[in-house]
């Protein structure tokens, strides 16, 4: 690799130099980078080409480019706003102004007519000529840099030569030895001829030569950026295949149904019949549930796909084993949700055996919260079903054999792992636990982040479904949906009005659900349903106090209530069949997963169903790009997988799975949407590294991944 001059320092000086340089070292632990590996992995943004000398005459519009020249003209406008402008002139004869809006009298001295000076910046033409505004000013005399100059992502009091002088004695004392065998490295995708090493892929990255192709390094498909995502694909995939096996080693009871047992009566007593996705899951749990090793299953599924009954019956093999389970779930809405079909189903069959399903909240009084905890510990309460309240540290539990997470993504890495804890003494049994969600997992997203798990799909929905009918509406036709919900009561049915917050915002130009209440509450007044009652329009949001929110949800499901509107508390769980019309207002202002979950709500019953999705854009007429991509999506399928592929293309993985991404799952480098043949190279190879070199492959992990891995565990 050539030698590279230092980067040419520029010319003007500042009065806030001083300022900006006080406390680098306090900067760069800002940023997190404190050892010299952490500046050796700290990449840049960009970077800038003062290897040569642009003439104007061959630049092109928008070029970042370094010119040389000739000062013919320099003056301060005070007409208008303040700015120092200069005129400088190529050899060809070119021209191009420098405007300065913030300028110092240093650079006043530089810009002297007739001085000779380089500027480098953006090269922008127009009408009147080209023009550069705030270039950097260098020295002509000095020598040109051998290779391109990197430009690191950096914060207040780090200066950009600070951070690349530090990152430059890190690479100089870089001794990291290869930890990928070189038969890996000979099979891996995209590498051009002999693989590169860590350290050349490494020098490159923060000094390329000049001649370096940029829009390569740019779009992270030069070999050299291959090299680092591909090591750092393989220490996620290392990482997962050791949690496995970690996980091996633990000790959980084996549940086993007996024959004619709980989970066979729940089957016969059922309204309904198990569909083949819901079998094959139920399939799989019960064989895991039998091994004396934990089982770690995720059971994704679309919106109504029924992964509350695989639940059920997951929980009916562990109670008939004569183990507790414990259900958790992210909101009280949504727990009580569960709660009501659980008791529904099995309370029948638990009450000759002197057992119930429990529910437990925090809102709780005493002397309910006491018997609940009696109940729990005495082993009483074979299922016990609430929110956070189930793994506060006074719920024991006599004999927890499975642990249920719905919505497992809301839920903190620490959160399941209290609920994991609550393990048997003195065997010190683990629960065997199963995450439930609604959120489906785009595929390349579950190679990368759930090696360590196995994952059931329910992929069809129960018979009798209908498909919801998804309509994009402007915020000027807002009348003609409400007088679509008067036709709708009038008949009957029933209807949501998701709005994003609960009060009026100053800040936000958004109608609030209580604003829309009481508009809603207007334009039906004198309105009856079949029955001749006027109709009810109930409010239901967060803030409301649990007895409120218990209330307004039972009166909207038994039908006494005609129009619900509400925030994203009813995002999950939310099961009303008589439910035929969603709308959602500034559907522009939601995620695609919540979208997508939002419409879940209704099509729940026989009758054809529509979710309105009402936008407001920008005072020019626009929605910005994410949004219309949102949007199309949603009315262009009703697939959850296809929905989550789009997510994932719009956004990157953001918050699919949770506090897991602040651990050994998230990606720095790698970008699933064009890397999945080097995730396929990692998974392929992690096992095979494990076995044949196992001090090496514990050295690509803590090199990687350091502390993140516990985060696996969960």
């Amino acid at each position: 690799m050539p030698r590279r001059a230092a980067v040419p320092a520029p010319l003007e000086t500042t009065a806030g130099t001083s300022a900006r340089a006080r406390g680098p070292q306090q900067a760069l632990q800002r940023l997190g980078l404190r050892r010299p590996q952490d500046l050796v992995l700290h990449l840049p943004l960009r970077y800038e080409d003062y290897t040569r000398v642009t003439p104007l005459a061959q630049a092109r519009d928008g070029d970042e480019v370094l010119v040389e020249g000739t000062v013919l003209h320099s003056e301060v406008h005070t007409r208008g706003r303040r700015q120092l402008v200069a005129l400088l002139a190529d050899e060809s004869g070119a021209r191009v102004t420098l405007r300065f809006f913030t300028f110092y009298p240093a650079q006043r001295r530089l810009l002297a007519p007739g001085a000779r000076v380089r500027a480098f910046g953006e090269l922008r033409g127009g009408w009147a000529g080209w023009s550069m505004v705030h270039p950097r000013l260098l020295a002509p005399e000095a020598p040109l840099p051998a290779g391109l100059t990197p430009v690191y992502p950096t914060t207040a009091g780090l200066p950009q030569a600070y951070l690349r002088a530090a990152i430059a004695r890190a690479l100089q004392r870089m001794t990291w030895e290869e930890t990928i065998a070189p038969e890996a490295l000979a099979e891996l995708p995209g590498a051009q001829g002999r693989p590169w090493t860590l350290r050349e892929a490494l020098q490159l990255l923060h000094q390329p030569p000049a001649g370096t192709p940029v829009q390569a390094l740019l779009d992270r498909s030069h070999p050299a950026w291959l090299r680092l995502k591909a090591e750092e694909l393989l220490a996620q995939q290392l990482a997962q295949w050791q949690a496995r096996q970690a996980r091996a080693q633990l000790r959980a009871a084996p549940l086993q149904a007996r024959p004619g047992g709980l989970p066979q009566r729940l089957l016969q007593v059922l309204p309904f019949a198990l569909t083949a996705a819901q079998q094959r899951a139920w399939q799989d749990i019960a064989a895991d549930l039998a091994r004396p090793q934990p089982m770690h299953r995720l059971l994704q599924g679309d919106v109504g796909s029924g992964k509350t009954v695989v639940a059920a019956l997951a929980a009916a093999v562990a109670i008939d084993a004569g183990w507790q389970c414990a259900l958790m779930a992210p909101t009280e809405l949504l727990a009580e949700q569960h709660f009501g079909k659980l008791v529904q189903w099995l309370q029948p069959l638990l009450q000759p055996l002197g057992r119930e399903v429990v529910w437990l909240s925090g809102g709780h009084s005493g002397t309910q919260r006491r018997a609940a905890l009696a109940a729990v510990a005495d082993g009483r309460a074979a299922l016990v079903v609430g929110t956070h309240a189930v793994i506060q540290q006074q719920v024991r539990f006599a004999r927890l054999g499975l642990a249920i997470v719905d919505e497992q993504h809301r839920f903190g890495v620490a959160q399941r792992l209290a609920l994991r804890g609550k393990r048997v003494e003195p065997q010190a049994l683990e629960p065997h636990l199963l995450m439930m969600s609604a959120t489906p997992i785009p595929r390349t997203l579950a190679m990368a982040a759930l090696g360590d798990l196995d994952v059931s799909t329910l992929d069809e929905l129960p018979p009798g479904r209908t498909p919801v009918v998804t309509k994009l509406l402007s915020h000027a036709r807002r009348p003609q949906v409400i007088e679509r919900i008067r036709q709708q009561v009038a008949q009957g049915r029933q209807a949501y009005w998701v709005c994003p917050l609960v009060d009026d915002s100053e800040a936000l130009d958004l109608r609030a659900a209580t604003a829309t209440h009481a508009e809603l509450q207007l334009a039906l007044q004198g309105v009856c349903g079949p029955d001749g009652r006027p109709v009810q329009v109930g409010l239901l949001h967060a803030r409301l106090p649990t007895a409120d929110k218990r209330a307004i949800m039972g009166a909207f499901a038994a039908g006494q209530m005609a129009v619900l509107v509400a925030t994203t508390v009813i995002e999950v769980g939310v099961d009303v069949p008589n439910a035929s019309l969603m709308v959602i207002e500034h559907a522009e202002r939601f995620g695609l997963s919540q979208l997508h979950q939002l419409r879940g709500r209704v099509g729940r019953g026989t009758q054809a169903s529509v979710c309105v999705l009402l936008y407001s854009p920008a005072e020019d007429g626009r929605l910005n790009e994410a949004a219309r991509q949102r949007l199309r999506a949603m009315v262009e399928t009703h697939d959850g997988f296809e929905i989550a592929q789009r997510d994932l293309a719009i956004r990157g993985p953001g918050d699919y799975l949770g506090a897991r991404q602040s651990g050994a799952p998230l990606l720095r480098f790698a970008d699933l949407l064009v890397d999945e043949p080097l995730l396929a190279w990692a998974q392929r190879w992690a096992p095979r590294l494990w076995r044949d070199d196992p001090q090496r492959a514990r050295q690509h992990v803590q090199r990687w991944l350091g502390a993140c891995v516990d985060y696996l565990k969960a």
